[in-house]
């Protein structure tokens, strides 16, 4: 399987892409962009529209039964929109100090809630497990922020089993990832026990040198339970079957793939971001497409994009 390149104009750091079967449209984010942006693959449309602050990650919304724009994170806000390019409507915040942590990685669940995980980005030194997992919630009509899980310092990977009885999330910088026993809802239950752990980076070690597989970054759950999973300075998305095989391992044009989604007619076409932003002039030299989308065909489905759910507003 041969991956091509649905944006060819790189992005800084492509994230939290989603697949809305409503028009063909692919939704992602460029964080150190501060972009979100959009594009109909095979068209050669592409959208842009710039944020006030780095977005975490994006969601379809529905309302009244309907798609009706989007949810967005921008550091420690949760914003609505009905209207691309329109106003961003605050409804929440994240319980955070925004110059030390933002929100980073999330989706929905299939009740319509709004799940984020968080980074800790210190102005110096090393990152610390402070940054947690956070349930936001519009189905009572008032929206409400819940911590749910912590102790992590950068938060990704998140995604549900088909039965929603098992949660997967990860830890990029401790090269593991977590799954969460979950209630009939898919609210996880407990601590979690370790799902995959990877080897960490050899001290000494720079890209384009063997010897490191990556960390895990951004990740999809397919219709038969397997975990895809984008793997950070790994060049590679790993396809992880729910007893935690190895079950492929995709290399991809860029050494940092950032997040995978399924999308598509039939839902088979696995897309991934990417990043360029902090990578040396060599890498870029070596890898000219890093930052940019790409995708390819694969033998099973994704799981459909969730949207977030809400009761009433006033925008």
């Amino acid at each position: 399987m041969i991956w091509h390149t649905v944006v060819s104009q790189p992005f800084a750091l492509g994230e939290s892409p989603f697949w809305q079967a409503s028009g063909g449209v692919l939704y992602g984010v460029d964080v150190a962009g501060k972009q979100l942006w959009r594009t109909m693959p095979g068209s050669g449309y592409m959208d842009r529209w710039d944020m006030p602050a780095e977005p975490g990650c994006i969601a379809p919304a529905r309302s009244g039964g309907a798609l009706d724009g989007w949810i967005v994170v921008l550091r420690d806000r949760i914003c609505r929109a009905t209207h691309w390019g329109g106003t961003l409507h605050d409804i929440a915040r994240l319980p955070i100090d925004p110059a030390t942590e933002r929100g980073n990685d999330g989706r929905c669940d299939a009740q319509g809630r709004f799940w984020v995980g968080t980074i800790h980005e210190p102005a110096s030194g090393p990152r610390q497990p402070v940054a947690a997992l956070y349930c936001i919630d519009g189905l009572t009509g008032t929206t409400t922020v819940r911590k749910v899980q912590d102790g992590v310092s950068n938060a990704n990977g998140l995604a549900w089993s088909p039965d929603r009885r098992t949660m997967y999330w990860a830890d990029t910088p401790s090269h593991t990832i977590k799954k969460f026993a979950c209630d009939v809802s898919g609210y996880p239950q407990g601590e979690g026990e370790v799902f995959m752990r990877f080897d960490a980076k050899p001290e000494g070690w720079t890209p384009g040198e063997p010897g490191y597989g990556g960390r895990p970054d951004g990740a999809a759950v397919d219709v038969e339970g397997n975990y895809w999973c984008a793997m950070y300075e790994g060049g590679r998305v790993l396809q992880i079957s729910p007893q935690g095989r190895i079950l492929a391992s995709h290399y991809t044009p860029a050494l940092c793939p950032t997040m995978p989604c399924f999308g598509g007619s039939d839902g088979r076409t696995l897309y991934v971001t990417s990043a360029r932003h902090g990578r040396s002039r060599d890498e870029l030299a070596q890898l000219p497409l890093s930052g940019c989308v790409f995708a390819m065909r694969v033998g099973v489905a994704g799981l459909p994009t969730q949207p977030w759910r809400e009761i009433g507003h006033g925008f």
